[in-house]
């Protein structure tokens, strides 16, 4: 693969609503839109999913800049590649700042794939022609909660997931259920609990849940395995799995029946397939999980979740979600519960050039040597 140059441009977009979780609240969406071109003008998008202030990872905007800017991107220019995988092996030499590694490598198997005039999907082993929608509702009350399931429930989608914490939990889930009883429900924790809270855990095994996701801390594994122990609900694992190795880890020690599997948290589509097809081995369901993300990411997330393990209906929901105006077109819509996957070459989806330009805050562009 011959590659001309690389432009990263840094956008940042207000939410149609604010995005609640006990950890903060988001209401502007900074993010890396990554641009990698070769020498005919064919270009790959990538977005680099790091927040403005590190709550979820470590990382965040700037310093996903830094490493795409003085590390990455130098490093893609010292050594040719033929294959994507090629990149995210490159990158393994430098620490985590999976987020940074996912936006450049993603952008890469998007030209690939253009450059082979074939959909990314195709390109990753996609097998589905639509994938089933779910739904984040992250909402800073109850009746906010239940206003927004009642919207998503008209729009089609097929399974909801609410933000809990131990002030609020079995209260929260007990009243959405008494409204709405046979939603597909589940709990995201965001890390919100300890071992010391296991009764409490305990107690949500009435409500039939899912899943419940990332009870425990953000890098733990030994302890979700105690846990789960515990429980009748599948504990689910996100911020726990940024690699394969972790991955296999927390399977052998039986610390969760799920994983949440996001290509930006593990540093791209190749560690994203690596976890699926070994997590499709061992029998334990995966689904893709969501990052407030732009489009560009989204399209990237319905390619991932058209391979066969993803079961479960991901946090890929329509572009308006979260924006007035998306940065691709056609924007991502939800069909009665349903994304089409697209057949078109790459992430099968065009960049809106003014909306982009409307939002950039910074723009930088290497251009690369080709002998």
């Amino acid at each position: 693969m011959k590659i001309a140059n690389v432009k990263l441009r840094v956008i940042s977009m207000p939410l149609k609503s604010p995005f609640h979780t006990h950890l903060g609240t988001v209401t502007e969406r900074e993010g890396i839109i990554v641009e990698v071109t070769d020498p005919n003008g064919v270009s790959g998008f990538g977005e680099g999913v790091a927040f403005s202030t590190p709550w979820y990872t470590e990382e965040t905007v700037k310093t996903s800049l830094h490493i795409l800017s003085d590390i990455l991107i130098p490093m893609l220019m010292k050594n040719s590649i033929e294959h994507p995988e090629e990149a995210s092996i490159l990158f393994k030499s430098i620490r985590r700042n999976h987020m940074a590694k996912a936006g450049l490598e993603m952008a890469i198997w998007d030209l690939y794939a253009k450059m082979n005039a074939k959909s990314l999907s195709t390109v990753i082993g996609g097998t589905r022609a639509k994938i089933a929608s779910g739904v984040v509702v992250a909402a800073d009350s109850l009746s906010s909660s239940l206003n927004q399931i009642e919207k998503y429930l008209d729009e089609g989608y097929q399974r909801f997931k609410i933000k809990i914490n131990p002030r609020d939990d079995y209260r929260l889930l007990a009243e959405i259920l008494r409204h709405y009883p046979e939603i597909p429900l589940m709990a995201d924790a965001n890390s919100a609990y300890t071992l010391k809270d296991v009764e409490r855990l305990k107690a949500l095994d009435d409500f039939n849940l899912l899943m419940i996701e990332q009870p425990l801390a953000s890098d733990d594994i030994i302890e979700h395995a105690l846990l789960q122990k515990r429980l009748k609900t599948s504990i689910c694992l996100d911020e726990s799995i940024v690699s394969l190795e972790d991955a296999k880890n927390a399977i052998e020690l039986g610390s969760c029946k799920i994983i949440n599997i996001k290509a930006g948290r593990v540093g791209g589509l190749y560690e994203a397939k690596r976890i699926h097809d070994y997590c499709l081995d061992k029998g334990i369901d995966v689904w893709c999980g969501g990052m407030i993300e732009f489009g560009v990411s989204r399209a990237h997330n319905i390619a991932l979740a058209s391979l066969p393990g993803f079961t479960i209906p991901g946090d890929i929901s329509a572009s308006n979600r979260f924006w007035e105006e998306d940065i691709i077109s056609p924007e991502v819509t939800v069909e009665k519960g349903y994304v089409s996957v697209p057949a078109s070459p790459g992430i099968g989806f065009g960049i809106n050039e003014k909306r982009i330009r409307e939002l950039t805050q910074v723009e930088k562009t290497f251009k690369f040597e080709n002998k």
